[in-house]
C-alpha cells in the first residue's frame, strides 16, 4: 500500500509540474518563395529543460510510474548523452529520485554540466557501442530502473490525445488561413515523435502526411526505404553516429515505426546546419542542428506542394536551443577541422527559401 501511495503522489507531482508550465508557441516562419504555403515551427526549446525531449521524459516517467516500475528512493539509469538525459535528470529530482545518465567517455562537458545541473550524475564508459548494457547493469546493482528511452519512446506517449505534440499543434492551428496541416515534418531521434504525430493524424482522420527527415549518417532512411519496398531490415546499422546531435541513430531502435510516416528524406549535415543557420538569423536566436535537418525537410515538401499547383500549411519543430552547441555547430574552427562547407550550403538554402531549387536530396521516397 506504501508503494502505490508513493507512486499517486508522484504522478500528483509531474501533474503539477505539468500544469505550472504552458504550452509551447507555434511560431510562423516566412517562406518567401511559396506564396500560398505557410510554415510554421512547434518551439519546443521553451520547455522547463529546453528541448522537445522534455514531452518524452514526462512520458517516460509516467509510463514507468503507472506500470510500477519505479520505487521511493531506487535510482532512474537512462543511456543518454543529450537532452533526454537533461529533462530525465529534472523530473528524477522533481520526484526526489537519484537519476544516472550513462554515456560515452568523449561526451562534452557542457552537456555533462548541463545534466548535473539538473540533479543528474554521469557514468562514462569508454565503448559508446555498450552504454545500453552498462545502464542495465547498473540498474541491477543498484534496484533501480532503466529507462530505455529507444524501446519505450513511441508507446510511452499517449497518441490519441492527453496535450501530446500533435494534438497541441492541430489546437493551436485552428484560427490560422490552413488550418489542417497539409504536411507535419519531423525528424527521429528514437522514433517516438514521429510515431506520435502519425498515429493521432490517423486517429483524427486528418488528410495530414508526415514527412520524417533523417540525418545524413543514420540508418533510419534506409531502414524506412526497405520497409516500403517489402524488404525491411531491424538489423541494418552505419559506420559512424549521426553528425546532427539528438537525432538519427547508427542502428534500428525499436520505437521508429515506418509504416506511421508517409515520406522520409535523407538530409547532408551541411545542408541542416545551413538550414540551422537561416532558422536562426531570420528568428533573431540560436536553434539547435536538427531544426535545421527539418527545415530541409520543409522546403523538399514546400516544392512537391508547388511543383503540384498546392497551397496549404506545413508544421515542422523547433527541437531546441543553438546555446547547447556553441562550441560545435556555432563555432567556424569547428566547421573548418571537419572540412563541412559553410559558404556553398548558405548559398543553396537561401536560393531554396527564396523559390529557386532545393539541390538535390540524393535519398528521398516519397507516396505514390
Amino acid at each position: 500500500m506504501a508503494a502505490r501511495d508513493w507512486t499517486a503522489q508522484a504522478i500528483q507531482r509531474i501533474e503539477a509540474d505539468f500544469n505550472r508550465s504552458a504550452d509551447t508557441h507555434l511560431i510562423p516562419m516566412p517562406l518567401p518563395g511559396f506564396p500560398g504555403i505557410d510554415v510554421y515551427l512547434k518551439d519546443e526549446s521553451s520547455h522547463p529543460t529546453g528541448s522537445l525531449k522534455h514531452r518524452l521524459a514526462r512520458s517516460l516517467f509516467l509510463y514507468a510510474l503507472s506500470n510500477g516500475w519505479l520505487r521511493e528512493g531506487a535510482p532512474v539509469v537512462e543511456a543518454s548523452s543529450g537532452s533526454t538525459a537533461v529533462s530525465e535528470a529534472y523530473f528524477a529530482r522533481l520526484l526526489r529520485l537519484p537519476f544516472i545518465a550513462v554515456m560515452p567517455s568523449s561526451t562534452s562537458p557542457d552537456k555533462i554540466a548541463a545534466i548535473e545541473f539538473q540533479g543528474g550524475r554521469c557514468h562514462l564508459v569508454e565503448e559508446a557501442g555498450a552504454i545500453n548494457e552498462v545502464s542495465r547493469q547498473l540498474a541491477r546493482e543498484t534496484g533501480g530502473h532503466f529507462m530505455d528511452q529507444f524501446t519505450y519512446a513511441e508507446r510511452a506517449t499517449d497518441w490519441r490525445a492527453n496535450n501530446n505534440i500533435a494534438e497541441a499543434i492541430f489546437r493551436q492551428m485552428e484560427a490560422e488561413p490552413h488550418p489542417v496541416p497539409a504536411w507535419i515534418v519531423c525528424s527521429a531521434g528514437t522514433g517516438g515523435t514521429s510515431a506520435t504525430l502519425g498515429r493521432y493524424v490517423r486517429y483524427r482522420r486528418h488528410p495530414t502526411r508526415v514527412l520524417c527527415a533523417d540525418p545524413e549518417h543514420s540508418v533510419f532512411f534506409d531502414h524506412y526505404r526497405g520497409a516500403c519496398d517489402g524488404q525491411q531490415d531491424d538489423q541494418l546499422t552505419c559506420e559512424r553516429g549521426s553528425g546532427i546531435e539528438g537525432i538519427g541513430r547508427p542502428h534500428v531502435e525499436p520505437s521508429f515505426i515506418p509504416a506511421c510516416i508517409d515520406a522520409m528524406v535523407k538530409v547532408p549535415d551541411a545542408l541542416s546546419l545551413a538550414a540551422m543557420r537561416h532558422v536562426s538569423a531570420v528568428l533573431g536566436r540560436r536553434v539547435g542542428g536538427s531544426t535545421g535537418t527539418n527545415m530541409v525537410g520543409v522546403l523538399a515538401v514546400a516544392e512537391r506542394m508547388r511543383a503540384a499547383g498546392q497551397g496549404g500549411s506545413i508544421v515542422s519543430i523547433l527541437c531546441d536551443s543553438g546555446e547547447r552547441y556553441a562550441h560545435s555547430y556555432y563555432n567556424r574552427d569547428w566547421y573548418l577541422a571537419r572540412g563541412i562547407p559553410m559558404v556553398e550550403s548558405d548559398d543553396a538554402i537561401a536560393a531554396a527559401v527564396a523559390g529557386r531549387c532545393l539541390p538535390v536530396l540524393a535519398h528521398a521516397q516519397w507516396p505514390a
